[in-house]
């Protein structure tokens, strides 16, 4: 691999002591793979340059915001299209993974998709999971965004979506959540508490609290951890105290509900001596 290539592995773990999911990030200039296959379906999004992509006795040719799926089992291969390289976003989720809102599991007929939307929310998704791996954020989006796409874009036909008590489920959800927010239950184990699926547990809390779990228990974190921090506490103590993985990921949940860091807030609310 030249210096310009990269290929680096990270691995989410969907809710406590949930199942693994591995997301890879890949920029190529030249390394073209041989044909191979895996045993989950294969995710990607294509962020940069084009891929050519040998797939059921045709070629794929992705670019800038296309999503490719790549069944499980089936041989494929990948390789720069053009001089300039490729780089893309991909991951590795069990069949099962897409078919939490559906009635069987999804077959894809095409492998090449076109949805701006779906595709830049698996890339942030990705990207953010990525640079911190919190469980209960990977179980919140994953399975959303997989049944998503196996819903827009699969052959499986959708569950229903009515959910009957839903307030009454994401008030359960959301009392657990605030009550174990150091170590937050797995959203698998809350909707089996409840007799949901997860994908109808998800839905039953994001139509009530208009978002899903993992950003409301982050909010509920911000909030504990200004009280922790006008009592003088400082931010990589609080961190850990409300549930954090670390300062940086208090700080970047911080900034997003409050638009200041930890730090500066601190600062801000002790008086000066």
């Amino acid at each position: 691999m030249s210096g310009s290539e990269q290929a680096l592995w990270t691995r989410a773990t969907l809710g406590r002591d949930g199942r693994p999911l591995d997301l890879l990030t890949a920029r190529f200039d030249r390394h073209r793979y041989a044909p191979h296959a895996h045993a989950e379906f294969t995710i990607g999004v294509c962020v940069d340059g084009a891929e050519l992509i040998d797939y059921r006795g045709g070629r794929i040719r992705t670019g800038p915001g296309s999503i490719v799926v790549l069944a499980p089992g089936e041989a494929h291969t990948g390789g720069p299209a053009a001089c300039e390289g490729y780089a893309y976003r991909a991951m590795y989720p069990d069949a099962s993974l897409l078919a939490e809102g559906t009635l069987t599991l999804p077959h894809f007929r095409e492998p090449l998709l076109d949805d701006p939307e779906l595709a830049a929310a698996l890339r942030l998704a990705h990207t953010e999971l990525s640079l911190c791996p919190d469980p209960l954020e990977a179980e919140s989006r994953i399975p959303w965004l997989l049944t998503a796409l196996a819903r827009r874009h699969s052959t499986a036909r959708p569950v229903c979506d009515e959910i009957p008590g839903a307030g009454h489920i994401a008030h359960a959800v959301r009392d657990r959540l605030a009550d174990e927010l150091q170590s937050p239950p797995s959203l698998a184990d809350l909707a089996a508490d409840l007799g949901l699926s997860r994908y109808q547990l998800l839905r039953a809390f994001r139509t009530t609290m208009g978002m899903p779990p993992y950003a409301w228990l982050a909010q509920h974190r911000v909030e504990r951890a200004r009280g922790l921090l006008e009592a003088g506490r400082r931010p990589a103590e609080v961190a850990g105290l409300v549930g954090f993985a670390d300062q940086a990921h208090l700080t970047r949940w911080f900034r997003r509900v409050l638009g200041v860091t930890p730090a500066a807030y601190r600062t801000s609310v002790i008086p000066v001596a």
